[in-house]
């Protein structure tokens, strides 16, 4: 049933992504990671790796042990949407960018780099998370 699967699997998606972010994901990742150039987008793109990979791990086990029957190309789908917009998240100007178009560039700069601009990093990547959730079980 889809609407049990659903909060299961976004628990798996979400457990994980907190996992990858903040144990998985080394140091010089993290803190280059939105640096210009090639050096950023070799940092971020390891991130992107790793990441996914702790989502596919958590959902391809839940998956199994908790007998979602969720089919592959429904988890391969979701996965490819949290990690392209996990890249593009991880960046830091599109969810800069989107909080001063939005009037919310003043608690962006809230608290410095684990203040506003982390708390709306992780709610963006929440929301991504629920979406592909959805997309997980939309045809199983």
């Amino acid at each position: 049933m889809k609407s049990t699967a659903f909060p299961a699997v976004y628990a798996l998606l979400r457990v994980a992504a907190d996992t990858a972010d903040h144990w998985v994901q080394s140091d010089h990742q993290a803190q280059h990671k939105a640096k210009p150039g090639a050096e950023g987008h070799k940092a971020l793109a390891a991130h992107v790796a790793s990441y996914t990979a702790t989502q596919a791990v958590a959902l391809l086990a839940g998956n199994r042990i908790l007998g979602l029957g969720l089919r592959g190309r429904s988890m391969a789908a979701a996965l490819a949407l949290s990690g392209a917009t996990h890249y593009l998240i991880d960046r830091r100007w599109p969810v800069r960018r989107a909080a001063e178009a939005l009037g919310k560039g003043a608690f962006y700069q809230l608290g410095g780099p684990l203040g506003g601009a982390y708390l709306l990093d992780q709610a963006t990547h929440h929301l991504v998370e629920g979406i592909a959730a959805f997309i997980a079980v939309r045809d199983r």
